[in-house]
């Protein structure tokens, strides 16, 4: 339990211990040269596959990926779903991120500009832009949330639609410095 809670979550611990204890089960043991090494190398490799794997779900769940083309919708059909998959992407932001790290991360994803700009933007140096960036995609793998009113949705929504039409990402650089 304890290499798997170090990996995953602790629920996801007692499933990786649960499939490594069937596959102690199974295995023959007479070619198994030290117990301890195999359940813990097992035990690794399971969490870190369900790590990668839980990741592989999220990048697919959510319907819009980064660096997708948004094409335009010409179906009115077409364009109500197109604006439901941003309106879940943008709660999955507000509800996992600091409004910091959600410009940060739609910056970086959506507009695929640099870390120095990104960093210009918030006042941040390059580093600094780059950890924000980073410390954002290990909190939405993470996928603990917090209870967010859905004005914020609608507030970073409606900053992304304007920088996408307009190209002026200042308004949406603008909402990070906000509380």
């Amino acid at each position: 339990m304890g290499i798997a809670s170090r990996i995953v979550t602790a629920t996801d611990a007692e499933d990786v211990v649960q499939e490594a204890w069937l596959r102690w089960n199974s295995t023959d043991r007479t070619i198994v040269r030290s117990t301890p090494a195999f359940l813990s190398r097992t035990t690794a490799r399971l969490s870190i596959t369900m790590t990668r794997t839980a990741y592989a779900r999220y990048q697919t769940a959510a319907g819009l990926q980064p660096g997708d083309a948004v094409r335009a919708a010409t179906d009115p059909a077409e364009l109500v779903e197109n604006a439901e998959q941003l309106l879940t992407a943008m709660a999955v932001l507000v509800t996992r991120l600091d409004k910091r790290e959600q410009v940060a991360f739609i910056l970086r994803e959506a507009f695929d500009l640099p870390y120095r700009n990104i960093g210009e933007l918030l006042g941040l140096s390059e580093p600094n832009a780059r950890q924000l960036i980073r410390r954002a995609r290990v909190r939405l793998v993470d996928g603990r949330g917090r209870q967010a009113p859905p004005v914020e949705r609608f507030r970073l929504f409606a900053a992304f639609l304007d920088a996408a039409h307009q190209g002026d990402l200042a308004p949406l650089a603008e909402l990070a410095r906000k509380n």
